[in-house]
């Protein structure tokens, strides 16, 4: 949620503090709807399961690997690799299926038949609905775990140089945004004089280059960023095909499109809206290019809302215009506020009355930022967990902490503006009217005349910008507005950050859905006691089993076998199975190994799944006695 105070107006002190109060209500009520909680949403997508699972063990090689995800995601030829313990590829080198049902998320990759034991490791990589390049890898084994040579890279997707760039592109785009339509709008609504100032349509120019650039190398970037990493893959033609067929793509292409109709806008502003007289003409010209920038404005806007988190996870329908009303109400703002700080610096014709208009502006993107802030912290967070204990919630606590420091800085601006007024910019007029040498004679060469006219052009600028910077009142808002506008550059990395961030309310849910679906549980070593009587003389013990680690994969067992009066007793055969009833597993054979007298052992015993498991113990005391007993054990 982005907010500022709005800027003075002919009122007393009750507006800002008004402004402040309704800030501070609506601040309180998004933490109170973070308690609420929400359905679930997705933006990253998660891994949250596979099939074999994370560090299981099987005892035949499976003919696929499948992979479960948290929401719709693109895939590509290489998006899941299967690798042998000698790094190979195990798999068929096949695009991944999409074997998606339901609500469930699912591809696979079949398997070369015929694999040998040992550790394989799957390495995944796709694109997020949301845009986001995700990456993993995890390990199954097949007989018994192995050694693998297998080294993959520790730098996630959409990480390293490439990244590096990719993201500062991602701030320039929108600050460029943020330049371009915010300097716009306040040309056209708050200082329309503006126009034919230098300073603003540098301003605008800027932004608009600064966008169109950003956009450019985050389209050039775009395969790389999300598949090899490497600069070089910029120019492959074939990967920027594949680009633009995706929506992140689609949305670069759009917003190129769109800011070509944005150039001719700023051609008309700062051209035949700047030298039009006639005020009903301009009156005229003013609503077509409000109307049409407008437009154009809200499409740059929906490119990002089309390809982002707004696009995806619950009431994306609602989301995505709640995004570009968000968007165009942070430039309007933000790109109001650096105008402004433009003309107190550069230029000295701008008076309290476009301060004061932009005062207005200010205050209703107070509460667009507000409203549409409070949704979004609410579909993205949704709990006081999230909020504190997940990185895009610690920045939306900064974010909020900073939109204070604007207030309070906001204040101070009120102030100077109630006392701003433009007697000095009128006298100074006056005197340069008065000071300025006659019109050139009939007689005067026209390049004498051209002369004359820079020299009373310099003369004029140098004694407005003595006095402009002679006014304390000027010089006072200058101050506060500059404070303002370096508060509102870090507040707009943050936000930026944000958006590359992911949501607090779905890094929580797809923790705990990927640590239950896809992690090996964190078990501890199994003990059993179990008492047995086989009927015969001397057949009534007690069995204790350790099992260590207690996990999935390779474990110890240890069997003691204690007669009825405590002491060790050797029995001529004992047997173990395993079975796992839930999944159909088992029964699986155990013969120990007799280490000493009343002990057992076996080494490398292989549970391939966590789970409840069902353990039999077979004691015969003679040729004819014998029993077994069973008893259940959550191993993993």
């Amino acid at each position: 949620m982005s907010a500022t105070a709005p800027y003075a107006g002919s009122s007393p002190i009750r507006r800002p503090v008004a402004a402040a109060a309704l800030l501070a209500a609506l601040v309180s009520l998004v933490f109170g709807l973070l308690l609420a909680g929400a359905g679930p949403a997705s933006a990253h997508a998660a891994l949250t399961g596979s099939d074999p699972q994370d560090g299981a063990v099987v005892d035949t090689a499976p003919k696929e690997v499948t992979l479960s995800f948290s929401e719709a995601i693109a895939v590509g030829d290489d998006s899941i690799r299967v690798l042998d313990p000698s790094g190979k590829r195990a798999d068929t080198e096949a695009e991944p299926r999409d074997l998606s049902e339901g609500g469930t998320v699912r591809y696979g990759v079949a398997l070369h038949s015929g694999l040998p034991d040992g550790t394989y490791t799957v390495a995944w990589q796709a694109i997020s609905a949301d845009s986001h390049p995700i990456s993993g890898a995890f390990t199954f084994s097949i007989g018994a775990p192995s050694e693998t040579t297998v080294a993959l890279s520790s730098q996630e997707a959409g990480g390293g140089p490439v990244g590096v760039v990719y993201d500062i592109a991602r701030y320039a785009a929108y600050g460029g945004f943020v330049l371009l339509v915010g300097g716009s709008a306040f040309v056209l609504v708050c200082w329309r004089g503006g126009a034919s100032a230098l300073p603003m349509q540098r301003l605008v120019v800027r932004g608009w280059l600064t966008l169109t650039a950003a956009t450019l190398v985050m389209l050039l970037l775009r395969n790389p960023y999300t598949g090899s990493g490497k600069f070089a893959d910029a120019f492959d033609l074939v990967g920027l095909q594949s680009v633009l067929d995706t929506k992140p793509g689609a949305a670069l292409v759009s917003r190129l499109l769109l800011l070509g109709a944005a150039a001719l806008f700023i051609a008309v502003l700062f051209g035949t809206y700047a030298r039009r007289e006639d005020e009903q003409e301009r009156k005229d010209l003013t609503f077509g290019l409000a109307v049409g920038g407008g437009v154009v404005a809200a499409g740059i806007a929906a490119t990002w809302a089309m390809s982002e988190h707004a696009s995806t996870g619950i009431q994306a329908s609602i989301a995505m215009p709640v995004d570009v009303a968000h968007l165009l109400a942070v430039a309007a703002w933000l790109g109001g506020l650096a105008s402004l700080l433009v003309a107190l610096y550069r230029t000295p014709d701008i008076g309290s009355a476009s301060v004061r208009r932009f005062s207005a502006v200010a205050f209703g993107s107070v509460v667009v930022l507000a409203a549409t802030g409070i949704y979004q912290s609410w579909r993205q967070v949704g709990s006081w967990s999230a909020l504190t204990g997940t990185r895009y919630g610690q920045l939306l606590i900064i974010k909020v902490a900073l939109i204070a420091v604007l207030l309070a800085v906001a204040w101070f601006s009120r102030r100077w503006t109630g006392r701003l007024t433009d007697t000095s910019v009128a006298s100074s007029g006056a005197e340069e009217e008065d000071a300025a040498p006659d019109e050139a004679s009939d007689d005067v060469a026209p390049e004498r005349a051209a002369q004359l006219a820079r020299q009373r052009a310099v003369l004029t600028a140098t004694k407005k910008k003595r006095i402009r910077d002679a006014d304390p009142e000027r010089s006072g808002l200058r101050r506060s507005v500059l404070a303002e506008a370096a508060v509102a550059v870090v507040l707009l990395a943050v936000t930026t950050m944000l958006t590359s961030t992911e949501p607090g309310r779905t890094e929580e849910e797809a923790a705990g859905g990927a640590t239950a679906a896809t992690a090996p549980a964190a078990g501890g070593p199994v003990n059993l006691s179990m008492p047995f009587d086989t009927g015969g003389r001397n057949g009534k013990g007690t069995v204790r089993i350790d099992i260590d680690p207690g996990r999935t994969g390779s474990n110890d067992l240890h069997v003691w076998i204690d007669g009825s009066d405590g002491e060790p007793m050797d029995v001529p055969e004992l047997k173990l199975a395993l079975t796992l009833e839930s999944k159909d597993i088992g029964p699986l054979p155990v013969v120990p190994d007799r280490l000493a007298e009343g002990h057992w052992t076996a080494s490398g015993v292989q549970i391939p799944m966590a789970g409840d498991w069902k353990i039999d113990v077979t004691v015969r005391t003679s040729d004819i006695d014998q029993v077994t007993i069973d008893k259940n054990a959550k191993i993993g």
